[in-house]
């Protein structure tokens, strides 16, 4: 079985996708520069099939090279086609990027993560498609039926244009986070650690004299109230626990050295 493939529980096996096979293509793009933007949003997000509906010579190449920055061999591998059709012929699914709702389509548009939760169930062999239009008419109605389906990127009423490399990043970001599930910014701790953590602040806080005779329960109660609200990670936590553990050992020194004084 490929490492791509996860068994769920109810034995049904979901495939994950492939970057290698996801490929963007751009629809007569306008502007050389856009398409070196393009490519680096793609480099981004560790996708590089590049598709492009027109001809490689009515393309600027310095201006697509300055934008790319280091992701040149994008255009340099790119492949171009005379249409949409042709350019998607091998892959299984093919996405159209829209702000057209159509009357054939009757409304029925992903948003880009609803897109990438669908591309992700599928094999790791199979090819998808994400198509954009033109910088300035964007897809015509009749190129968006040449795809199996439509995505849409919601944006502001008063401002909803988006520019075709922006446009590919939202994209091709949330392709990659849905092919990366596991990268998170940090595993907040549970909650029988942040007892230990709420523990140490108490212990800490009694040593130096805080509490009288109550009032321990009621403190502990508050201080873990507020840090599970926080999602502490363990760094947090341990960090935390230091600058307890410091102020209760400086309380002690300099409690210690006016004892002494008076001897």
């Amino acid at each position: 079985m490929s490492n791509n493939i996860v068994k769920t529980r109810k034995t049904r096996y979901i495939g994950r996708m492939n970057l290698k096979n996801i490929c963007i293509i751009l629809d007569r793009p306008d502007e050389s520069r856009n398409i070196g933007a393009a490519c680096r949003a793609m480099a981004n997000n560790g996708i590089s099939c590049l598709r492009i509906i027109g001809k490689k010579e009515d393309y600027d190449e310095e201006r697509v090279r300055i934008l790319s920055i280091h992701a040149y061999n994008l255009w340099q591998n790119a492949q171009f086609f005379n249409s949409i059709t042709e350019a998607t012929a091998d892959c299984t699914v093919s996405a159209a990027t829209t702000r057209r709702k159509g009357k054939k389509r009757k409304g029925k548009l992903f948003f880009p993560e609803e897109f990438a939760m669908h591309a992700d169930r599928i094999s790791d062999n199979a090819k998808v498609a994400i198509v954009f239009g033109n910088e300035r008419t964007g897809l015509t109605d009749e190129e968006v039926d040449e795809c199996t389906m439509a995505v849409t990127i919601p944006s502001c009423d008063d401002f909803p244009s988006l520019n075709l490399s922006h446009a590919v990043q939202i994209m091709c970001y949330h392709i990659f986070r849905a092919q990366n599930k596991e990268r998170n910014g940090y595993t907040p701790i549970n909650l029988e650690r942040l007892g230990s953590t709420v523990n140490t602040i108490a212990d800490k806080l009694s040593d130096i004299g805080f509490f009288s005779i109550t009032g321990r329960d009621d403190m502990e109660r508050f201080w873990k109230e507020v840090l599970s609200r926080a999602s502490l990670s363990e760094g947090e936590a341990q960090y935390i626990e230091k600058i307890f553990t410091k102020a209760a050992g400086l309380s002690k020194r300099k409690t210690a050295g006016i004892d002494n004084s008076h001897k």
